[in-house]
């Protein structure tokens, strides 16, 4: 008796409720998309993808947070956290087939030891760049076994605003007219709180290196999005760098403010997107980028952005200051990725995983 509160705890209330709904009532469906039980980037996709194939008609898919009860399914977790712990993959009846999705891979996380095994335990591991890829291969994963489909990005909510409207979003957050606007939207602090420890394979310690640095040249504004900005907003204020943050509930409302901005920074080490270079880009923001993720499968550096090594914190600026202070660049840049993210929308994305991920696995 003494143990009840252990069994009947919130978690395993959950996971027996999901079960009961899983097993019996949700057998309809040909596709299960595991998200993490956090309403940001990653759920979103899911959920950009599961709609898009439900809207098709080509699958019947819906996405859930809890795999138990899953029978003759095939099961898509979106992102390793769904699938993997310290202690290895999660048990998920045999039945099913397996899609594992790996964004990036951050030398010091302990789970990369079980890639060799996700050989014999998945069907396909799926990440959205070649970067990732090659990691991914050169861990001990058969290269046939690999998928590369890139991020999406929604068309009818991210596009480039006319000058009035940019002028009414500034306003309405209550941005200087007068100063450049950089953006950075990203998650880069540990945790869910406060985000006051840095997550170093963001980058958040270059990106306050670069914006001090700029400040001294150009006058400029700082506007942070996303969870956990702790580390940034500490370092901005020390600099005395003004900014603003708003901390975004549901991530589609994040679309007009990209509108604000001037120019978005991406100073990370480790990615699988970021996300933030196709709403950028789609949004009519040029973009200055580390060589990460799928920023080199994307951008072609003096076309439509700007590249620069990881942690080069000058040529990071330069490019900055070259997007900011050279309207001929700027022009160019902007025009030219209104061309290159219309192959990105998530209808054309989706299709691509269900051409080259589900519907192969369904004929097996």
């Amino acid at each position: 008796m003494k143990n009840w509160p252990k069994y009947f705890s919130p978690k395993n209330l959950r996971v027996l409720y999901d079960f009961f709904v899983n097993r019996f009532i949700y057998q309809r469906y040909d596709l299960f998309y595991v998200v993490e039980n956090a309403d940001w980037s990653i759920a979103w996709d899911g959920k950009y993808i599961t709609r898009r194939l439900n809207q098709s008609g080509l699958i019947r898919t819906k996405t859930i947070v809890e795999p138990a009860g899953l029978r003759n399914s095939l099961v898509h977790f979106g992102s390793e956290n769904t699938l993997i712990t310290s202690k290895g993959l999660k048990k998920v009846h045999p039945s099913n087939k397996i899609i594992l999705t790996w964004f990036h891979i951050s030398p010091r996380d302990r789970r990369i030891k079980f890639i060799p095994r996700l050989n014999f335990e998945v069907s396909l591991v799926h990440t959205s760049c070649d970067i990732t890829k090659k990691k991914l291969v050169k861990l001990g994963l058969k290269e046939n076994k690999i998928i590369v489909i890139p991020l999406g990005v929604d068309l009818e909510k991210f596009y480039p605003r006319p000058p009035k409207k940019i002028k009414d979003i500034k306003k309405q957050l209550g941005l200087p007219l007068d100063k450049f606007i950089i953006g950075s939207f990203q998650k880069d602090g540990n945790g869910w709180g406060r985000g006051d420890t840095p997550k170093l394979v963001k980058g958040p310690d270059v990106f306050c290196d670069v914006v001090r640095k700029l400040a001294k040249q150009l006058p400029v504004h700082v506007l942070l999005t996303g969870p956990a900005r702790g580390y940034v907003k500490n370092r901005l204020e020390k600099s005395k760098i003004s900014f603003t943050h708003e901390f975004i509930k549901d991530y589609p409302q994040i679309a007009p403010f990209y509108s604000a901005l001037d120019l978005y920074l991406v100073t990370s080490r480790e990615e699988g997107g970021p996300k933030a270079i196709l709403e950028s880009m789609a949004s009519g923001v040029p973009v200055v980028s580390t060589k990460v993720g799928l920023a080199p499968d994307v951008i072609k550096h003096g076309e439509n952005g700007l590249l620069a090594d990881i942690d080069n914190r000058e040529e990071i600026l330069k490019n900055s200051i070259s997007i900011l202070k050279n309207n001929k660049i700027r022009k160019k840049i902007i025009q030219n990725t209104r061309k290159t993210i219309r192959k990105f929308d998530w209808s054309i994305i989706a299709d691509n995983y269900y051409n080259k991920i589900y519907s192969p696995l369904l004929k097996k």
